[in-house]
């Protein structure tokens, strides 16, 4: 199966069946993202105890790429201490721009390799990498992430 194909089937996969959809009853940490471009706009919810991330949850209205980042997203960090997730979206973000190519070496991306491919399409960056700002404008303290302006993952 080549990737392209790969990367079709889990984004409808993860499109229709999202993973950790909804929303935490007590969440210790919570933020808001919008991609005004296309109108994404999703909420993360996660429940972090002793700087790991124990729980995690999203819900929103939003493309299916932005859909699938965000449950892909969730299933990858859930377990993972504070500084491993803020490693994983600085390296997420990274392939999504083409400054990481998957196969460059060791990394922690795994299936999630599979948004590589929208590097190559710049007005969908912006929807797979939202779910990434806003997990990092959680895990900060912030209460909204955005695509625009030097949140831009093409600034």
């Amino acid at each position: 199966m080549d990737s392209r194909q790969l990367y079709q089937e889990m984004i409808l996969d993860h499109n229709k069946r999202p993973r950790n959809f909804g929303r935490l009853p007590q969440p210790s940490h919570h933020a808001e993202g919008v991609n005004p471009l296309c109108g994404d706009h999703i909420e993360l919810t996660l429940d972090v105890h002793e700087g790991v991330i124990r729980e995690i949850a999203f819900e929103g209205e939003s493309c299916a790429i932005c859909k699938a980042s965000a449950s892909m997203m969730t299933g990858q960090v859930r377990g993972k201490r504070l500084e491993d997730a803020r490693a994983l979206v600085q390296a997420f973000r990274d392939m999504a721009v083409g400054g990481l190519h998957p196969a460059s070496g060791p990394h922690e991306l795994g299936r999630l390799t599979v948004f590589s491919g929208v590097r190559d399409l710049p007005s969908r960056v912006k929807c797979a990498v939202l779910p990434w700002h806003t997990l990092q404008a959680a895990v900060s303290g912030e209460a909204l992430a955005t695509t625009e302006g030097v949140q831009d993952p093409q600034f």
